[in-house]
């Protein structure tokens, strides 16, 4: 079957984009709020965290049944079962007055986004002709990428108005992209009448509940993270032995015995790791170091947020006519100069040099993360691009999770109430130097990966 870029396919990218970005973007947004909604509700710190913790769980969980869900069932019925479980747990957040039903419609926000991240790829990898690949994945991009960075910039505005119009609006997102979703998204392939691995799902998501606990248990109890720890390495074992020794697996594990697939998304996982911890240090800086209201750190953040955007489409033009390895590193090269510059001048920096740090790390995800994601899963064949995909979003998410709680450990560990400012500050100087040595093991990792790039460019087209 011959691609060909039409109206529908671009209208079925918009529709399962902004369900994703609305997704994302809460996770983020939801940084900035916590001091209010524990006033209000009169919880701890370590309560409050579950309104995104919790979430990137279910996410978490939900993600890796993509691969199994996309054979399965029409992409339009996997649509309209996200959509309509997002905007349930849109309403109840929307009139939520206690903790435990804002936690609630969290969750199951985090079934609908869990089911729409994979989707949106999924249609772009099926159904985009080669030549415009690298185009819509960078679209694609902006939002997994853009969505965090923009979070801090939707919270802090709204949250100084009233909390609750942070759902409210994506609400009115949410029913519009229903519409064009219902009217744009066509089906390609056949579906499959293929059983769901139970064990290994379970298994996975023992994984990665048990790994985001453990970190988020290490400064209340080092008991409590070894247990879960361990509970994480006997999913993770149990998964792998289950998936090798399954006709029908969750996911295909033999895509990781790909080096370039491997190495790239080891790298794209740190990526992500920068971006979320980023996204948690910088708004906690603004507002305690610089002694900035909420409104006025989302505002300092936008710019940078504004340049990823407009850069992930345009970095995809690049990857099209380029090939990747000139846009990553370009991209690589503007993180490089980013998280040094924070980290030399966090003691002692005013807002304005926070901003421009981070417009130029932000430069850096535009021109990076996209290609990253779109040179990987070209290095699978076509029946196991939806496993590929599964493992990028699936490992997004998990290093999402796991990059706001290291750097928030981190951070945590070095305030003292005592000279809380200086405290923070300190932190966020520790915050930095560890995102800078992530970010130089990614480096290696990728450009590792982008020296064993094979052509496996047949099996889009098929």
């Amino acid at each position: 079957m011959e691609r060909k870029v039409s109206k529908k396919l671009y209208l079925s990218i918009l529709a399962t984009g902004l369900m994703a970005f609305c997704g994302i973007v809460i996770e983020t947004a939801m940084n900035v709020t916590f001091p209010t909604l524990m006033d209000q509700f009169n919880v701890t710190t370590g309560t409050i965290q579950w309104l995104t913790t919790g979430y990137l769980l279910i996410v978490s969980v939900i993600i890796p049944l993509s691969g199994f869900l996309k054979r399965r069932f029409t992409l339009k019925s996997l649509f309209l079962a996200a959509s309509t479980l997002f905007i349930i747990g849109l309403i109840i957040c929307s009139f939520a007055n206690n903790f435990s039903l804002l936690l609630a419609g969290r969750l199951i926000q985090g079934m609908g986004t869990g089911i729409a991240l994979p989707l949106m790829f999924n249609i772009i990898l099926e159904q985009a002709p080669l030549q415009k690949i690298g185009f819509l994945m960078g679209i694609g991009t902006l939002v997994t990428a853009v969505a965090p960075a923009l979070g801090p910039t939707y919270g802090g505005l709204l949250v100084a108005v009233n909390w609750h119009l942070i759902f409210i609006l994506l609400l009115i997102v949410m029913v519009f992209a229903l519409f064009i979703g219902v009217y744009a998204i066509t089906q390609v392939t056949e579906t499959e009448k293929i059983k769901l691995d139970i064990i290994s799902w379970i298994s996975v998501a023992l994984f990665f509940a048990g790994a985001i606990l453990a970190f988020n248990s290490i400064e209340s109890s080092i008991t409590n993270a070894v247990i879960f720890g361990v509970i994480a390495i006997l999913g993770l074992i149990a998964f792998t032995w289950k998936s090798n020794h399954s006709t029908s697996p969750l996911v295909n594990l033999s895509i990781f015995k790909v080096p370039s697939f491997s190495l790239l998304l080891f790298g794209f996982i740190i990526f992500q790791m920068l971006i979320v911890g980023s996204a948690f240090v910088l708004p906690n800086y603004l507002q305690i170091v610089n002694q900035v209201n909420s409104a006025a750190a989302g505002l300092l953040l936008l710019p940078g947020a504004a340049l990823g955007a407009v850069l992930a489409p345009i970095s995809g033009k690049l990857y099209d006519n380029l090939g990747p390895r000139k846009p990553i590193n370009i991209g690589l090269g503007f993180q490089v100069v980013a998280l040094f510059l924070l980290f030399i001048t966090a003691m002692t920096a005013p807002a304005w040099l926070i901003m421009v740090g981070y417009i130029l790390f932000m430069l850096g995800t535009g021109f990076a993360m996209g290609n990253i994601m779109t040179s990987g899963l070209s290095q699978v064949t076509k029946e196991l691009t939806p496993d590929g995909n599964a493992a990028f979003n699936t490992l997004q998410q998990f290093a999402g999770a796991l990059g706001t709680a290291i750097a928030s450990l981190v951070l945590a560990l070095s305030q003292d109430k005592s000279d809380y400012l200086h405290s923070t500050a300190v932190g966020a100087q520790h915050d930095f130097l560890m995102l800078f040595i992530m970010l130089i093991v990614a480096i290696i990792s990728i450009n590792m990966g982008l020296s064993k790039l094979r052509d496996f460019s047949e099996k889009i087209d098929g």
